[in-house]
C-alpha cells in the first residue's frame, strides 16, 4: 500500500554519460516493504506524463544491515538538539525492532 512522503526525498543516477535527478516530495507516494531476500522501496510522483517519475530500489538484508550500521556510525553528525529528527527515527527504530521480535 503506498503512502504519502511526509518528508522529502532526493535521488540521483549518475552513469558515465548522463545524469538524472528528482525530488519527492509532500505530493508523491511511497510504498516499502520487506520480501523474502530484502527490502523493496518505490518512490512515485503522480501527474501528467511528462511530469511523472518513478524509483525503484531494492537492497537485499545484508547491505541493509550496513547501511543502518552505518547510519549508527554517523548519527554523531546529527545536532545534539534536533530532537525532532532524533525521536523520529528513535522510533520508528523502535517499531520495526517490536516488529522483528514479534513477527
Amino acid at each position: 500500500m503506498s503512502r504519502p512522503v511526509p518528508d522529502k526525498a532526493e535521488v540521483a543516477l549518475e552513469y558515465p554519460d548522463k545524469f538524472y535527478v528528482g525530488t519527492f516530495e509532500h505530493s508523491s507516494r511511497f510504498e516499502a516493504r520487506l520480501d523474502g531476500s530484502g527490502v523493496a522501496l518505490v518512490l512515485q510522483h503522480p501527474g501528467a506524463a511528462d511530469e511523472r517519475k518513478s524509483v525503484h530500489l531494492h537492497l537485499n538484508f545484508g547491505l541493509l544491515a550496513g547501511i543502518l550500521r552505518e547510519l549508527a556510525v554517523s548519527v554523531a553528525a546529527l545536532p545534539k538538539d534536533d530532537i525532532a529528527h532524533r525521536e523520529q527515527l528513535a522510533d520508528a527504530l523502535d517499531e520495526l525492532r517490536r516488529a522483528l521480535r514479534t513477527s
